[in-house]
């Protein structure tokens, strides 16, 4: 039996072990299983790797730049980035892809119009540095919006962001947890009522299909999405990679 999963905590947002389970039942697939690994500590993934049957594993939050120090070996992407959501085992040895930035900039682009060259990324943690690497292959200009802007950085700070940031930034990308199940009432703290039809809202966030944040931006004209399509583009690319 070939063994995948899913390393994390918490994990009871997430739809990658249900995703997985309807696809090997779907496509006939019988020798394979995959699990959530729910780590309070980024330590206890060596019981994990201990399994012989583990070829390979994905990880979320709050780990995709801890995991690195365990990998043998990293793909351009992640030595570029410093983040990991996709590790392949072979004879042992991990290595380490991104297979977030191939699901963001292809569910991206398909709203992406030439206005939106200015972006907020909101958020600093792994995923923001996926997206980060997108932008920077698109040509999109780009400001991290944090609560607490790192020193030395171009970061903004909340309080910041005003109704003249955001006419000229008319993309942002929400790569925080803020609106995850269970926390639905949640949103990053910006000036809402400054967005218009211009706009485009992501929200990394699948659970729940509209965040407050995207419900925001939907109910002033703005163009968004959430980040299921970009789920299932990462999760093929991952099953891929560990297939390949």
């Amino acid at each position: 039996m070939r063994r995948y999963g899913l390393i994390g905590y918490p994990l009871t947002h997430s739809f990658s072990q249900k995703y997985f389970t309807e696809k090997f039942e779907r496509e006939g697939i019988t020798d394979c299983t995959y699990s959530n690994f729910s780590l309070p500590q980024i330590g206890e993934l060596t019981g994990v790797l201990a399994d012989p049957e583990l070829r390979g594993f994905n990880v979320t939050i709050p780990y995709k730049r801890a995991v690195l120090d365990y990998l043998h070996h990293k793909n351009e992407v992640v030595a570029a980035i410093g983040a990991c959501n996709c590790i392949r085992i072979e004879e042992g040895r991990l290595t380490g892809y991104n297979t977030d930035v191939v699901g963001f900039e292809r569910s991206l682009v398909r709203h992406l119009a030439p206005h939106h060259s200015r972006a907020l990324v909101l958020g600093t943690g792994g995923a923001a540095k996926a997206v980060e690497w997108v932008l920077q292959r698109l040509g999109i200009v780009y400001v991290s919006v944090t609560r607490r802007p790192r020193p030395g950085s171009a970061d903004m700070s909340y309080e910041q962001v005003t109704a003249e940031v955001l006419a000229e930034a008319t993309l942002i990308i929400n790569t925080t947890p803020l609106g995850m199940h269970p926390h639905t009432e949640e949103c990053p703290p910006l000036p809402y009522e400054a967005l218009t039809p211009r706009h485009y809202l992501f929200d990394l966030i699948y659970n729940p299909a509209r965040t407050l944040f995207l419900r925001k931006g939907e109910a002033l004209g703005a163009v968004v999405e959430n980040g299921h399509e970009m789920l299932i583009l990462q999760a093929e690319e991952s099953w891929k990679i560990w297939n390949s």
